[in-house]
């Protein structure tokens, strides 16, 4: 399990530039939206436009990699995304930077799925847990530094200097991927499925856009919503498609899977609901209570230090409950967790706020690392490089959706409120209502057969026995 483990630290280092810049960011919203003069709410923009174009561009990645070489877009990828950062910091206009947050997307939609098919192709179902936990420690790093960072950046030096710091990151990765990670075999995947990749990526970002233009008066009257029905359309097109294509950019005979098909789907609603968190709580501190950056960023950070301090616990939770047991049980505290951000107000004392954040940040980590972890406890090895693929759009696609549920519930509230402004009253219900939709997921988990992911949880069932003939 050495060389798993050394693999699957190198590969966190991509995924700890990603959630160090993820992290940051949002600690910096509000100064950039000062600098650029653009309301706050506005530059979620700049988080969705990133989240967007990796969920486009992640169904390709799976195919890419076999066609090209997967430690050869690895490093090309992450290469790339220290380009785009470095764009991100010299961005004068809303529209520049969101240009720049879409290359970055575009290079973490190979560096995350790629990564993760890099570590994952070379262990057995037993060594799983330990290798997604050795690729989720290092990797928290980044959400447990990011906000603290980004504040203190972004009081001291702007807040341009938080894209900056990938550049040294991108450095160290690509020199280590290149030195310890061997390439695997490259393999002639066929001429890819474009009709499906189009109609995947269209749906996807016309969605995405009216979602995320509805009732902010970006776009005339009546196109956010015509750019929903498109996606719609265009999503039952490609669901059509990709059910009778031989190699369609989404397998959707993965899906008869139980285990991925609960982790991708109910999963996706609890990333939802819990995405829009990291948005929330640091635009909750600043434009709501009124503090600096780099106190938000500190007591923000409280989040990813309870997920961090949950890895080494993972494994011996789940091999003695099982994932099932985990993920019901698990869910219900994890909603406890998103709703107790309705409670905060200026007067809580930083301590109280600190903790409450650090347990929600413990329930989330151990939800999201067995979903993770699930996902791929049934897939064969040949069905590995879609199931990433596939695994991956939904699991970026979810925290996108999160962010613009949390904008648009702000945005409902202060409406109805007739506020110029947010108040910290119009985040209570932001708040709940992602509280509720993490509640929607685990109803679904009743559905999961006690024994699921047994070989990689290692959790022992009794053996029932036949009752004694008299």
């Amino acid at each position: 399990m050495a060389d798993a483990r050394v693999t699957a630290m190198i590969v966190a280092s991509a995924l700890f530039m990603q959630n160090l810049d993820s992290a940051a960011v949002v600690t910096a919203l509000p100064s950039m939206a000062r600098d650029l003069g653009e309301e706050p709410t506005r530059l979620g923009v700049a988080i969705t436009s990133y989240l967007v174009a990796l969920t486009v561009f992640i169904p390709v990645s799976g195919y890419i990699a076999d066609r090209f070489g997967a430690k050869r877009v690895f490093l090309i990828a992450i290469a790339l995304f220290g380009v785009a950062s470095m764009a991100c910091g010299l961005s004068n206009s809303l529209i520049e930077l969101v240009v720049a947050r879409v290359v970055q997307g575009m290079a973490g939609a190979m560096m995350v799925p790629v990564g993760r098919l890099l570590l994952l192709s070379g262990i057995r179902k037993d060594e799983m847990l330990t290798a997604m936990t050795w690729l989720t420690m290092p990797a928290m790093i980044g959400p447990i530094s990011g906000p603290p960072l980004g504040g203190m950046l972004t009081d001291l030096f702007g807040w341009r200097s938080v894209f900056w710091i990938n550049i040294p990151v991108a450095v160290l990765g690509l020199i280590m991927v290149a030195w310890k990670i061997e390439p695997l075999p490259r393999t002639d995947p066929g001429p890819p499925d474009v009709k499906g990749l189009m109609l995947v990526g269209g749906a996807l970002a016309t969605l995405m856009a009216g979602l995320e233009t509805i009732g902010r008066g970006i776009f005339p009257p009546g196109w956010p919503e015509g750019l929903m029905l498109l996606g719609a359309v265009l999503a039952l097109l490609a669901i059509r498609h990709c059910r009778v294509a031989p190699k369609p950019a989404l397998d959707l005979s993965l899906l008869s899977i139980p285990s991925f098909r609960y982790s991708t789907m109910a999963g996706s609603l609890f990333r939802i609901g819990a995405g829009g968190i990291p948005f929330l709580v640091p635009m909750l501190l600043q434009v709501g209570f009124g503090w600096s950056a780099s106190e938000a960023g500190f007591v923000a950070f409280a989040t990813a230090l309870g997920a961090f301090a949950m890895k080494p616990l993972t494994r011996p939770i789940l091999r003695h409950f099982g994932f099932r047991t985990v993920i019901i049980g698990n869910g219900l505290l994890a909603v406890l967790g998103v709703a107790s951000g309705a409670l905060f107000t200026s007067a809580w004392p930083i301590a109280g706020m600190f903790a409450v954040l650090a347990l929600g940040g413990l329930f989330r980590s151990l939800q999201f690392t067995a979903l993770n972890t699930l996902a791929f406890a049934d897939t064969s090895r040949s069905q590995l490089s879609a199931a990433t693929s596939f695994y991956g759009t939904a699991q970026q696609l979810a925290p996108a959706l999160g962010v613009v549920l949390a904008t648009a519930s702000l945005e409902l509230t202060r409406g109805f409120s007739g506020d110029a402004v947010l108040r910290p009253s119009d985040f209570t219900a932001a708040f709940l209502i992602a509280a509720m939709v993490v509640m929607a997921s685990i109803p679904f988990a009743f559905g999961l057969q006690k024994d699921v992911g047994s070989e990689v949880s290692g959790k022992k069932l009794p053996v029932a026995t036949k009752p004694s003939e008299t």
